[in-house]
Order: structure tokens, then C-alpha cells, then sequence
């Protein structure tokens, strides 16, 4: 068996998309998605969507293909609820365990697509002096109270502190999305990410941002960044799905083949890709 193999033996994405999609074209559709990864030998996957809840897609999808966990998720964008604590609760119930905060509804978004400030403001989760506002209360009590990983997604600097501390405070899991891209999220120094993760925080390094279309970061950048910030605080995910991308678990297979040339061992990306989600989402 190949280093790869090893490590695809158990691993978990943390952070992929299929179809259904609402508004884009996906590479795979959920049950295609779950019995790939399951053919590669993987453990579980977030299944994301931008627009709707997947727990429901993935409890029927878990049913079909036995010995493998496809892990429902919620992104608080506008058309599936925003910061609505309602929304959330049906999500827990449900059997989500993970809520993105907005990732086209955020405020970062909506100005990047216009290229300036939105006449239509995105959905932000502070006021005016940093403090989160008074829907986020009940939703991070929702969070708590069902052991589900908030996750920052596309949110500013200022909401990724803010959200962050709170959570700490109230014992929440919390996963920092996108640190290193200017396409989605928002990126993060050295510094910063280390003070994050001395507030409890895991950073989420999607494969992604590596590719070609989605900003070509140099992934040896990836590296440095994980071994400063140290393995044990950190997720290697693929964030794939996309039809112009491969599909997720070969995508796995490329992000891990890329980390082993540039450095990081195996032992290390077993931290990263089975110990450090499997902890996340309660599956170790």
C-alpha cells in the first residue's frame, strides 16, 4: 500500500460540494460523492451547499452506502435562513454538525462581486464596534448545546475575532475558513492565525485555492503556514465539487501526493486529515 493509500485509508474532507446545486453546475451528485470517497477508502465528508441545509440529503445518502458517514452541514447565506435561530434549530435536529456563517451572503462577498460596497450590504455578524448582534446569541446556544462546529466561512477580519472569542467562551468548536484566499474569506497573517488558534480555534486549509481557477495560490505557501502555525491546530480540506475541478476523493489524492513532495510527512497530514477533523465532528 502507497503513503496516499495510508492516508486516504480514513481520512475525512471536512469541506466539499455536490449536487444538487441550486445555481451551480457540481462534478458529482451526493450518492456519486459518498460511494467515490467510500471506493478510496475515506471515512466521512462535509457535504456544503451555499444555498440549503444538507442533513437531509446526506441521512438518505448515509443509507445507501453502509460504512461510510456523509455529514450534513448549514451555510447561514440569505436564501437558506440567515442568522435566523430557527433555521438553525430545524439544522440540529436534523443532524447538521457543522454551520458555515454567510459565504455569498457575507458582507467580504457581496463587495467582492460588485468590485466595490454593495448598495444591497451583506449579511455581517457585528455592529459598529465589533460586538456580534443579538441574533447571534441563540445561534451560538444552538451550536453549543448540539456539539456542532461553527465555522468562520467568508466572514471579515473583525466577525472572525468577534465569533471566535465568543466561542471560546461558550466552549463552541471553531474552524477558520479560507486563511490564505482572496476569492473566498479572508486572508489571515501568521500572526493572526496563531492568535486565533490560541482562542481554541482549528485553521481549515482548503486545497482549492491551489488550483488554477480558484486564485493559483502556490501550495508550498500552504505548508509554511501550517508548520508555523503547528499541525495540531490545523485541517486539510479540498473544498472540491466544482465541474471544472476533479472529483473530491481523487482531489484528496492530490492535495495529500502535493503536501508529501513539499515537506509535510505522514504522519503530520495524518493529524490533519483524520486526527484533527475526526476530533472536530466527534468521530475519533
Amino acid at each position: 500500500m502507497s503513503t496516499i493509500d495510508r492516508l486516504m485509508k480514513g481520512a475525512l474532507d471536512f469541506h466539499v460540494h455536490a449536487a444538487p446545486d441550486p445555481f451551480r453546475e457540481r462534478r458529482l451528485d451526493a450518492l456519486d460523492l459518498a460511494m467515490q470517497a467510500k471506493e478510496a477508502g475515506m471515512k466521512a465528508i462535509v457535504l456544503k451547499c451555499h444555498h440549503y441545509c444538507t442533513a437531509p440529503l446526506a441521512y438518505i445518502v448515509n443509507r445507501v452506502v453502509p460504512d461510510f458517514r456523509l455529514i450534513g452541514s448549514l451555510a447561514l447565506n440569505k436564501g437558506a435562513g440567515g442568522l435566523n435561530p430557527e433555521v438553525v434549530e430545524v439544522a440540529a435536529r436534523l443532524g447538521a454538525k457543522v454551520i458555515w456563517m454567510p459565504t455569498l451572503s457575507s458582507v467580504v462577498d457581496t463587495e467582492r462581486r460588485a468590485n466595490k460596497p454593495s448598495s444591497e450590504r451583506g449579511i455581517s455578524l457585528i455592529e459598529q464596534d465589533d460586538k456580534l448582534i443579538s441574533p447571534m446569541a441563540p445561534i451560538l446556544e444552538i451550536i453549543r448545546d448540539n456539539n456542532i462546529v461553527l465555522a468562520t466561512a467568508h466572514i471579515s477580519i473583525p466577525e472572525i475575532y468577534a465569533i471566535t472569542t465568543e466561542a471560546r467562551r461558550r466552549q463552541i468548536k471553531v474552524t477558520i475558513t479560507h486563511p490564505l484566499t482572496e476569492a473566498a474569506g479572508s486572508p489571515l497573517t501568521i500572526e493572526q492565525q496563531k492568535e486565533l488558534v490560541n482562542k481554541g480555534a482549528y485553521i481549515e486549509h482548503c486545497f482549492v485555492a491551489c488550483m488554477p481557477s480558484l486564485g493559483s495560490l502556490n501550495p508550498a505557501v500552504m505548508v509554511e503556514y501550517i508548520k508555523a502555525v503547528g499541525v495540531e491546530h490545523c485541517i486539510l480540506s479540498t473544498d472540491f465539487g466544482q465541474a471544472f475541478n476533479p472529483p473530491p476523493a481523487e482531489g484528496s489524492r492530490m492535495m495529500l501526493g502535493t503536501m508529501l513532495r513539499l515537506g509535510l510527512s505522514e504522519k503530520e497530514l495524518e493529524i490533519l486529515v483524520k486526527v484533527n477533523p475526526a476530533k472536530l465532528l466527534d468521530l475519533d
